[in-house]
């Protein structure tokens, strides 16, 4: 095989039993010293350059790794701190910035484009200096030489450094462009003296987003600037998750050396390849899923890369992964009780790499040229193929037909019709007071839950315990006041993995852990086959708690979008087109809940937004189906039946409308930080439904005072009236304490009372 022909964009860095996390947690919490820290980052290090060594990776990446984030370490590399941690020095100013100290707030986290994964929001102003401190990237290209290989570089671009920071003096990010380009330049002067030729991979993934000419103008002088620094470096520039084509014909023009495009989430990038073929760039042509988790069909890639490399000589192909393989799972290989069949049409990040390493000898050399281990590889890679296209674990015939069938897509009666049988069928007070629907899960509950699905807990047991602190739950809820209770969720341990447990077509893995931020890893679920609701999955524990109160009891649901998007989804059909199938399932719970008493029904939709495309031209599309399976899924919902959905971000100035089409009966949203500059959006567009924005924020451990609270609600009442008011917290209270939770419940109930003795 000819050499440079497999490229990784980067790698997860967690560690394949979460070693990073147990680490750094423990130093945390003081019970080691940093030197543990950086020697097991050392360890994770070499080994996962080994791993990308032995699977025959030609282009390996130094940089990638982080012990907490990548935007941080660009922050840190450009010394672009906040004045509140410019005191601090070494990991006390790393981990401040990330986390936060007893007297300064951490920086904000936010989700890195369409991702699952969170990064931190460099803060800049104009007033700051920006010098370089390279020492991260030197030292770990030189750890790199010294086990053995020569790397490349990754560094998140100036652009996208830029456009994804944050203003702490208000004004354009834009506008330090002249500030932070020379510190570029001088980070690329230090990584020139590392070798005699070096590799360095720039990041700018904000190329695939809609942007304004204003910022496309500065990318043809920012990489003409830096290919002259030194004619030793050959730059990539990389973009991934959509396709860059604006930006791509400029850097084309531009003296870069190649150019990454995603032709997995990006697909456009092919419209693009005549242009390429008239350069002189290499393409590194990501074909290899750095997003999901099911193993690469080969001879889909070998057709791509055909239709590449009829344009393009194949000296000037690279084959890629697609974006990092940090939104992918370690390795399968602990793995150990996941069913045969459906492992086999998996592939986590090791397996990746020889996917990446075998396709490129096989279509950049010819299938002759494979090895007889590779020949059998390629044999159960089509076997693999062949399996998903007829299991019957995957497909199942009556349910397509019941999604076929389907004719009542929308609920019955306007929004105006419901709500005044509603009103006088529910007989809930103005401004009626209630919560998301989780209470704190103490480490008894934990426990329990873990012991029964270890078989150490009876069925019967198990019940018994959940009951008990469902009990504990109602009693305290009406003590206090709230006039709408929910049950505390004690069975629950995650609000998708709890149903995608219960649902046929999703599936679970051991050890599938993929880092959120920082050392908060989660194990997302993963859709492998149609989905259908074999039995009730909510309704015991909603009808129990309803037997203990004669207070409305709202049964808590978590909505098919959001159960989609917090998902690995299959990818042998539109997400669309599962979206839908998990709809009728909530549908036929919302059915049964309604049938066995339960009034109030609370649809979450999470992660809504999240599942937005990076292209304004794509967003109508999948708004027509998110809210289309929205209103399947309470489709089912009689008049009187109230249905309510949380949404847990704080814009919606773009997507007003949208929300108003999904027609719920009540919103509850996340204000407690922004007062009532959030809820002024629905004042202005006139919304009709009610809506329960929070008064206190639960992401703090702090109890807000009765006075707080008070102020919070009149700030609401400015802008909407009493009677299209809830009052609640912002989001579930399962992460707090319940000596945080009492005090701020009971505080907000009294407010409440407080204001309408006013009004």
């Amino acid at each position: 095989m000819s050499k440079n022909s497999s490229y990784v964009v980067g790698f997860p860095r967690i560690g394949e039993q979460r070693e990073l996390k147990k680490a750094l947690e423990k130093f945390w919490s003081k019970q080691c010293d940093f030197s543990e820290v950086k020697s097991v980052a050392l360890e994770l290090k070499q080994r996962h350059w080994a791993y990308q060594k032995d699977a025959g990776v030609d282009f390996i990446s130094t940089n990638d790794f982080s012990l907490y984030d990548n935007m941080l370490d660009m922050a840190i590399t450009l010394n672009a701190v906040p004045k509140r941690f410019q005191e601090l020095k070494s990991e006390e100013l790393y981990f401040s910035m990330a986390r936060g100290n007893k007297n300064s707030v951490a920086m904000e986290m936010t989700k890195w484009f369409n991702t699952n994964y969170h990064y931190i929001v460099p803060e800049l102003s104009l007033e700051d200096e920006y010098n370089l401190d390279a020492s991260k990237i030197v030292e770990e290209y030189k750890e790199a030489k010294e086990f053995g290989i020569k790397p490349k570089i990754n560094i998140i671009g100036p652009l996208t450094f830029l456009g994804l920071s944050k203003r702490s003096d208000g004004g354009d990010v834009y506008e330090l462009y002249s500030k932070i380009l020379p510190v570029y330049k001088a980070l690329l002067k230090e990584i020139a003296t590392l070798d005699t030729e070096v590799t360095l991979q720039i990041d700018e993934p904000i190329l695939v987003k809609d942007l304004d000419v204003k910022v496309l103008s500065l990318l043809k002088p920012t990489y003409d600037a830096l290919s002259k620094v030194s004619s030793n470096i050959n730059i990539a520039v990389v973009t991934y998750f959509e396709h860059s084509n604006e930006a791509t014909k400029i850097l084309l023009n531009t003296p870069i050396w190649a150019l990454g495009l995603d032709f997995i989430y990006g697909e456009e990038n092919s419209e693009i390849l005549e242009f390429t073929a008239l350069s002189d760039k290499v393409l590194l042509a990501g074909v290899v899923d750095g997003r999901n988790i099911w193993k690469n069909d080969f001879q889909t890639t070998a057709s791509l890369v055909k239709n590449i490399t009829t344009l393009l000589p194949k000296e000037r192909v690279i084959l890629s992964t697609s974006c990092s393989l940090l939104h992918t799972p370690f390795s399968l290989k602990y793995e150990e009780k996941m069913d045969s069949e459906i492992k086999e049409w998996l592939a986590y990040g090791v397996e990746k790499l020889s996917e990446l390493s075998l396709l490129a000898q096989l279509t950049l050399e010819g299938e002759a040229s494979l090895s007889e281990e590779q020949k059998r590889e390629l044999e159960l890679n089509k076997r693999a193929s062949e399996s998903r296209k007829t299991s019957t674990l995957i497909h199942d015939k009556n349910l397509q037909k019941k999604v076929e069938e389907i004719t009542k897509t929308v609920r019955d009666g306007t929004y105006e019709e419901r709500i005044k049988i509603q009103k006088r069928q529910l007989g809930y007070a103005d401004l009626a007071t209630t919560t998301i629907g989780s209470f704190p899960q103490t480490q008894e509950v934990r426990q329990a839950r873990r012991d029964f699905k270890s078989g150490l807990l009876s069925i019967e047991a198990y019940t018994k315990k959940m009951q008990e602190y469902i009990d504990e739950c109602v009693a305290f809820q009406e003590e206090c006041g709230l006039e709408i209770l929910v049950h505390g969720e004690p069975e629950r341990n995650d609000m998708v993995e709890y149903f995608g447990e219960q649902l046929k077509g999703y599936g679970f893995s051991q050890n599938g852990w993929v880092q959120s931020y920082g050392s908060r890893c989660v194990k997302p679920p993963f859709i492998y086959g149609d989905i259908s609701r074999p039995k009730p999955m909510t309704v015991a524990w909603s009808t129990y708690a309803q037997s203990k109160t004669d207070k409305i009891m709202k049964g808590m649901l978590t909505g098919p979008v959001t159960l989609l998007n917090w998902s690995f989804v299959r990818d042998d059909m539109p997400r669309g087109d599962v979206s839908k199938q998990i709809a009728l399932a909530i549908r036929d719970e919302v059915d049964d809940l309604q049938n066995t008493g339960i009034k109030m029904i609370q649809v979450d939709e999470a992660a809504f937004k999240e599942g937005y495309p990076l292209r304004e031209s794509k967003i109508a599309a999948y708004e027509e189906w998110a809210v289309r399976d929205f209103k399947i899924a309470v489709s089912a919902a009689k008049v009187e039946t109230q249905i309510h959905t949380h949404m847990c971000y704080s814009e919606f100035n773009d997507i007003i409308r949208t929300i108003e089409a999904m027609d719920a009966d009540v919103i509850s949203i996340e204000t407690a930080r922004s007062g009532n500059e959030l809820l002024k959006i629905f004042a202005e567009v006139g919304y009709k439904q009610e809506v329960g924005p929070g008064v206190y924020d639960i992401h703090s451990p702090r109890v807000p005072s009765v006075e707080e609270m008070v102020q919070q609600i009149e700030a609401l009442l400015e802008v909407l009236p009493k009677e299209q008011l809830w009052i609640n917290p912002d989001c579930g209270l399962k992460t707090r304490k319940w000596e945080e939770v009492k005090p701020s419940l009971i505080n907000m109930v009294t407010a409440v009372h407080t204001v309408r003795n006013k009004i």
